[in-house]
């Protein structure tokens, strides 16, 4: 995968960056109701992600994360859009199969390390 940025899951969205220090499982890792972090091993545990554009290095662990995102996007929880280092294909299809089901669009979007380097905190972002 040479071309950057690279979406597997198109679409566009605004909002603010909200950049994990380490990958996060969605499966036991996010309240899908809230939309809040609730691994308690998680650096960022109590965070909301929701309406944000989050940005982690990859997506973590189960492949049942596709159906919590799909139920935080059902509930109005999801984030904006995700931007990882890493395709993750599990993550994907949670957003894959809430454009069919709700015809909502959550962009999933693969960049460059050095890109990643550059989103911080706070900073607000359109994709």
């Amino acid at each position: 995968m040479a071309d950057f940025p690279h979406f597997l899951c198109p679409g566009q969205a605004e909002g603010l960056v909200l950049r994990l220090d380490e990958p996060l499982s969605l499966w036991g890792g996010l309240d899908a109701a809230t939309g809040r972090i609730i691994d308690q091993h998680h650096p960022q545990v109590g965070m909301s992600i929701s309406g944000t554009m989050l940005v982690m290095p990859s997506g973590r662990g189960s492949s049942s994360a596709s159906a919590v995102l799909l139920e935080a996007i059902r509930c109005g929880t999801a984030p904006a859009a995700i931007i990882m280092e890493h395709p993750d294909a599990i993550v994907a299809l949670g957003a894959i199969v809430a454009a069919e089901l709700y015809d909502v669009t959550l962009p999933v979007v693969v960049v460059s390390p050095q890109t990643l380097a550059t989103y911080i905190t706070g900073d607000s972002l359109s994709l």
